[in-house]
């Protein structure tokens, strides 16, 4: 069984997460693909046949709730929301609730009302009573109007009638259809059998029919949902865990007490109910209606919830709110996030849903609740304030929780004090540090590897290194790829053991170093990142130790440590990092470099996928396939290697046309050896059409970054790409990249 207990969703970065998700089993392959991609997004062609005059699609962010126990069941809760901390205050909800069994939730009956009310009646009791006695034949009625509904299950469930007195002093009788739908919400399904049996009903009560039309106030489908905190579980702020539940039972009987404290109470609720039926594609304007109406049905205003501490001490929540929701119809047909979320729930009926919502609700004004009991909301809006400040200064995503934390830490909320934490970090390593180039290879992946040529140009002082020794243990501090620690030769990132090469490649015996290192280089995005890593580390241990090393040296200790990480490498990262030149570059035995005289800043964009690309994966695929069609493969190989070197003539005479066209015609010849994947070609082909000349894949592929060559369009190019979501980098300045 599946755990909806994760720890620490919230600090990876979105691919992360879709990556944590899909091996976890929450997500299938194809659903995170649709995530990664984007295509779980309602396109403005399908909103256009869902409403009318569509001009665009307008974005809410679709989250998830992790560690919810409904009824015995693990699950992760879909949510679409644009406040914060609803996501964030339900999840911690949940993890507590879960100590204790999870939330127990309940809904006996899901009856949807069609009312039909008659007007202008000569002697409503008699009309009343020819209903009654007319009650079995109208519902059989009913039920013809939607044959299938009975079949599935469904249909109608009885029929009710009402008088009613006039404001004018006029008479009326309202009667009520109560309908099971299954799993549509029904709204569409009841008009028509109210519709339909209007006519009817006027025949026998005399008459006119004035309204035909389903209620919201759904009181025939109550949840009712319940769960039990510890008090040893609540404890916060420096507040003991029987304090803070007595702070919440007090909010709750305030809420009784109080129509005014009850609106904000209840609003608490419908923060969770509505984000999960967004996320559901249900009517939360529907249900918003029905439970106001609901709460306010005797006169006064009622909360939804109550708190209260059971006999064993602990404190027991109870929710009761009526609610009614579809899994089947029309939106969930048409928007293909509403089946995302409905899978990644694990919901398999409408009955189900409401049940999931009614726990979603009662957990996010527990937290609501809590957060006020424990020294009240503003210390949570801190951190939600703290949160903005950090993405105004364009934190980098592995430092933002960090730069998060030490704002709320400080208590000074600013920009200003952002930007210096900011700096802090960035002075970690120091300015005179040994620095080294990233790569970006135009032409020739993989080709290259064969003994072919490849075009390559450097991403300047993409990663800085400097050594100090220490009493001890050796560390590494890269905090862009989230590193702290010692350096170790087993350590699966393969960073330990890289280090461990350049001191044996250098013949560094002894004592005990930090190293410091900022890169602005991802990782694993095909752009060069551990062979920059390799030289600067290498070069910061030269300067400490005045071991007066030379560029050849460098580059060879760097070939070294690039073997360990990929494989079989050609050897162009190392080249490229070391002497941050545009190169021609070919290994047929031995290394051949051509630099390459490049007028200006070239007008580059590169933009990174959401997920990582394995070098010495896509490199042993291509060899095994290769292996098959040798002659196919070196053909390829051939028309690459051709490409490469006619690109490097129109890369030095500033011939970008020639240059992009020989880009597109490269990334088809890599989507032929199958390194491509669909999120690589959407956008390159994204890149193309907001003006890119040429547009492909760079490095080994199968995730990794693509290059775009834009001249006069850098702008545009990258703002397209970062609208998509992808993080760009531009050569004219790496610090541009976000």
């Amino acid at each position: 069984m599946k755990n909806s207990r994760i720890s620490r969703l919230h600090r990876l970065g979105v691919p992360g997460r879709i990556d944590e998700l899909e091996r976890l089993g929450w997500l299938s392959r194809a659903d995170a693909e649709l995530l990664r991609l984007g295509r779980h997004v309602l396109t403005s062609a399908r909103a256009d046949r869902i409403v009318e005059n569509v001009i665009g699609v307008f974005g809410l962010p679709l989250a998830i709730a992790p560690n919810f126990v409904v009824n015995g069941r693990s699950t992760l809760v879909p949510m679409v929301v644009e406040e914060p901390s609803i996501v964030a205050g339900a999840s911690k909800a949940a993890r507590l609730a879960a100590a204790t069994g999870g939330f127990a939730s309940e809904c006996p009956e899901s009856l949807l009302a069609g009312q039909i009310h008659v007007t202008d009646i000569a002697d409503v009791e008699a009309a009343i009573a020819r209903l009654a006695d007319a009650r079995a034949e109208l519902a059989a009625e009913a039920d013809a109007v939607h044959p299938r509904l009975a079949e599935r299950g469904g249909g109608v469930r009885d029929i009710e009638f009402r008088p009613l007195a006039l404001p004018d002093g006029g008479s009326a009788i309202v009667l009520h259809v109560l309908v099971d739908t299954c799993d549509a919400m029904g709204a569409n399904l009841v008009n028509t059998i109210c519709e339909s049996l209007a006519p009817s009903v006027v025949a026998r009560c005399g008459g006119r029919a004035a309204l035909r039309i389903l209620s919201n106030l759904t009181d025939r489908s109550l949840v009712t949902a319940r769960v039990r905190y510890r008090p040893a579980d609540l404890a916060a702020a420096g507040l003991a865990g029987e304090a803070v539940r007595d702070g919440i039972v007090l909010a709750s009987d305030l809420a009784r007490a109080d129509p005014y404290r009850a609106a904000t109470h209840n609003k608490g609720v419908m923060n969770g109910i509505d984000a999960v039926a967004l996320a559901t594609g249900n009517d939360w304007r529907a249900l918003e209606a029905g439970a106001h109406a609901w709460a306010a049905q005797d006169g006064g205003y009622r909360p939804f919830t109550t708190w209260s501490v059971d006999a064993s001490g602990d404190l027991a929540g109870e929710l009761r709110v009526p609610i009614k929701v579809g899994t089947v119809g029309g939106t969930t047909a048409a928007n293909p996030a509403v089946g995302l979320a409905l899978r990644i729930a694990g919901i398999g009926s409408a009955r189900e849903l409401a049940e999931l919502m009614g726990a979603v609700g009662l957990a996010q004004n527990f937290a609501a609740l809590g957060a006020l009991a424990a020294g009240g909301i503003q210390a949570a809006h801190m951190k939600l304030h703290a949160r903005s400040v950090a993405a105004a200064v364009d934190t980098p995503i592995e430092w933002f929780e960090d730069v998060v934390d030490e704002l709320v830490a400080d208590g000074e909320i600013k920009t200003a004090r952002a930007r210096e934490i900011l700096a802090a970090r960035q002075a970690a390593v120091p300015p005179d540090a040994s620095v080294a180039a990233g790569k970006v290879i135009l032409l020739g992946e993989h080709a290259v590897v064969y003994g072919r040529h490849a075009l390559a140009v450097a991403i300047p002082s993409a990663v800085a290194a400097a050594v100090t020794a220490t009493e001890g243990d050796s560390r590494i501090v890269l905090p862009e790829w989230g590193i702290d620690s010692a350096i170790r030769p087993d350590d699966a990132s393969g960073i330990g053991p890289a280090v461990l090469a350049v001191r044996r490649e250098l013949g560094i015996g002894r004592g005990d170093f930090v190293i410091r290192v900022s890169s602005s280089l991802p990782r694993g995005m095909g752009l060069g990142s551990s062979a920059a890593l390799a030289v600067a580390v290498t070069r910061a241990f030269g300067a400490a130790l005045e071991l007066a090393l030379d560029d050849e040296t460098v580059n060879a200790v760097a070939f070294e440590c690039e073997k360990l990480a990929h494989g079989t490498p050609s050897g162009i990262d190392n080249t490229i990092a070391t002497f941050g030149k545009p190169v021609l570059f070919r290994r047929d035995g031995e290394p051949r470099t051509t630099s390459l005289a490049v007028a200006a800043a070239l007008p580059i964009v590169v933009a990174c996928a959401s997920r990582a690309g394995v070098t010495r994966d896509m490199v042993e695929g291509v060899r095994a396939r290769r292996a098959r069609c040798t002659a196919h493969y070196d053909a390829i190989f051939d028309e690459i290697d051709a490409l490469a070197a006619e690109g490097a003539d129109a890369l030095q005479t500033g011939d970008f046309g020639r240059l992009g066209a020989h880009m597109n015609i490269c990334h088809g010849l890599l989507a032929a050896l199958e390194v491509s994947t669909p999120e690589l070609d959407s956008m390159v082909a994204l890149a193309r059409a907001a003006g890119a000349a040429g547009a492909k894949l760079t490095g080994a592929g199968g995730g990794g970054s693509i290059v775009a060559l834009c001249p006069g369009r850098t702008s545009e190019v990258a703002a397209a790409l970062e609208a998509a979501g992808f993080r760009t980098l531009r050569l004219a300045d790496t610090k541009e990249g976000r």
